[in-house]
């Protein structure tokens, strides 16, 4: 059996796999602030799914880690993951002496991308992650693909409109400015629980900014997948994050921007750009589950995934 932690800035979902990839026992904490926090958090999840499982916790085979900030290839070393508190933390060194198990980490989008090319039973996909941010992780013929500083998937920072939104990148008019739930609600600058949500309420009842910011979010999600199709060819383009909890509502809209973008170029309508899209179910575990399978591999570099 091993372990998978998909490590949030508020909460950290836990599983514990078979030999198949299946799932078969999870857990919910709260994540603590801070390296010190972090590891305390993973140690009690661990814990937590051995007296779920009814096993002794040192019996699991490894524990993989999927967590946010640049994980960089051939080491187990996180920075920039802002939202945890950590400037830099050395994963494995910091938890395998406190574990006393095999450990392992990736950065949170591609581990969800290992479970999701899982779930979703294929062996080339791009996950596209809209939450708070976009970003998006890439498996291709079954391997994680990284890039030479492991930044492949950051479409989240291309500029699609030089003129549009500052992003917090220094960019303009970058998807993530458009898509991002942060960017979006800063926008909206209204008050409310789940801004997104709010704004496509008042979409639906006329308000012009809430159209225009609509109509953005739609356009920047469509050239995200027109990206991620036209560079690494994926079978599909898989949704998850917060925001495909509106998914019934964004996921027409951005077929349609697809639709249209590809109107005037055989090229673009041979590539099925609009079938191309499909969506997590909610709740998927794919992060955590990633995260296991990364986990029990021997080298990150060569994680391969069987869809």
């Amino acid at each position: 059996m091993r372990v998978g932690l998909d490590v949030g800035g508020t909460k950290t979902d836990a599983v514990v796999v078979d030999a198949h990839d299946a799932v078969i026992g999870s857990v919910r904490l709260p994540t603590l602030w801070g390296p010190d926090g972090v590891a305390r958090t993973v140690v009690d999840a661990v814990a937590a799914l051995g007296a779920r499982a009814g096993v002794d916790p040192g019996s699991f085979a490894s524990v993989g880690i999927g967590m946010p900030g640049q994980v960089r290839p051939g080491t187990m070393r996180v920075s920039h993951a802002l939202n945890l508190g950590i400037d830099r933390m050395d994963v494995r060194e910091t938890l395998a002496p406190l574990l006393g198990l095999p450990v392992r980490v990736e950065n949170d989008v591609k581990a969800a991308a290992v479970g999701a090319a899982v779930l979703q039973g294929r062996d080339s996909i791009a996950y596209l992650n809209l939450g708070t941010g976009v970003a998006a992780g890439i498996v291709v013929g079954g391997r994680v693909w990284r890039g030479r500083r492991g930044a492949a998937g950051e479409v989240g920072h291309i500029s699609i409109d030089p003129h549009g939104p500052e992003c917090r990148c220094g960019g303009r008019g970058c998807i993530e400015s458009l898509a991002g739930g942060a960017s979006i609600a800063a926008r909206w600058e209204r008050p409310g629980e789940y801004p997104v949500r709010d704004v496509f309420d008042a979409a639906d009842g006329g308000d012009a900014l809430a159209i225009e910011l609509r109509a953005g979010l739609a356009s920047a999600v469509a050239a995200a997948v027109r990206i991620l199709v036209l560079t690494a060819d994926v079978d599909a383009v898989v949704l998850g994050g917060g925001l495909t909890a509106l998914a019934d509502r964004m996921l027409p809209e951005v077929r349609a921007a697809l639709s249209r973008g590809a109107a005037g170029s055989p090229f673009l309508r041979s590539l099925a750009l609009a079938d191309r899209v499909e969506v997590l179910p909610p709740g998927s575990p794919a992060a955590a589950l990633g995260a296991a399978i990364v986990g029990g591999t021997r080298d990150t570099e060569e994680v391969v995934v069987h869809g």
